[in-house]
């Protein structure tokens, strides 16, 4: 298991794991980042400090210490 940001662009895993504080989690799982959900990391970084990323079918974007705590199971 490890974080989505340690992925890589064009990397693909399994939720395995949402942490953080409560809200976040909630706002999260709304979006349907679930556990069991298959994400694709589109980007990563820059000067936005955003990480880009793909799950069922929609482009989602996070901050970069947010995709530290969802831990991915690489595929």
């Amino acid at each position: 298991m490890i974080r989505l940001s340690e992925l890589g662009p064009g990397g693909r895993g399994r939720l395995a794991q949402v942490g953080g504080p409560r809200g976040f989690r909630r706002r999260l799982m709304e979006m349907g980042l679930l556990p069991g959900t298959e994400v694709c990391l589109l980007r990563c970084g820059g000067l936005s400090g955003l990480v880009h990323l793909e799950a069922r079918e929609s482009r989602l974007s996070v901050r970069e210490s947010e995709a530290r705590e969802l831990w991915v199971l690489p595929n």
